[in-house]
């Protein structure tokens, strides 16, 4: 026969092994529920952005920006050279333009076409000046490119009356005008020139030059063809 109070002892027991089995299945799945809420928790606020904005297509490359400097252009140097050559060459002081002058007292010129009644208005003051050049102090070299590049630019721009101013030669030995002949053969070279009369009084008289420039239009008119 059965001790009894080994029989209660052993059911005792088994009770606290099943009430401790029970309550750590119940530990246990209190822990998997709350690793799958912070799981669920972390997965929403990763995907925050596309959860609210709804289904988008990711770029396949992320634009950027290039914020270096851009190098700074280079200056055409040898391109200025060859340019201030070639106003150098195109310019002789060999030419003789006595035959070109008109036969009054102050030698003005017109290009070939081109009526007496034009130096007339230019010597009047028909035309307005809109640019001028001062050529005093300078060499017969450098004056000769600045001229050219002088009546170039204000024709490139649609000037039509200039006014170049090259000295009386006061200064000069033996008080003889150097550029005053110079500028007068330079001026005839210059396919731009329509005419030149000397200057009144009131604008440098004897000491410079009124000078018409062809119109852009017509300079773009007389062209050859095919060029």
């Amino acid at each position: 026969m059965k001790n009894p109070a080994l029989t209660v002892r052993g059911l005792g027991e088994l009770a606290q092994v099943r009430k401790a089995l029970v309550q750590r299945a119940e530990a246990a799945a209190q822990e998997a529920a709350r690793q799958k809420e912070e799981a669920a928790r972390a997965h929403a606020h990763k995907h925050l952005f596309r959860l609210s904005v709804g289904k988008v297509q990711p770029l396949k490359t992320a634009p950027v920006a290039d914020l270096r400097p851009r190098p700074a252009e280079p200056i055409p140097k040898q391109r200025e050279l060859d340019e201030a050559a070639a106003l150098r060459e195109a310019l002789s002081d060999e030419v003789d333009i006595s035959t070109l002058l008109d036969t009054d007292e102050h030698l003005s010129f017109r290009r070939r076409g081109v009526g007496a009644d034009v130096t007339q208005r230019l010597r009047k003051g028909h035309w307005a000046v809109q640019a001028q050049i001062d050529l005093h102090g300078l060499r017969t070299d450098d004056a000769r490119e600045t001229l050219g590049r002088f009546v170039h630019d204000c024709h490139a721009q649609g000037l039509r009356c200039v006014r170049v101013v090259h000295g009386k030669g006061l200064g000069s030995p033996g008080k003889t005008p150097v550029l005053k002949d110079k500028v007068r053969k330079w001026l005839v070279q210059k396919s731009e020139v329509v005419a030149f009369v000397q200057s009144p009084p009131a604008h440098g008289g004897a000491g410079a030059l009124l000078v018409l420039l062809q119109p852009v239009r017509q300079r773009a008119s007389t062209r050859p063809q095919g060029t």
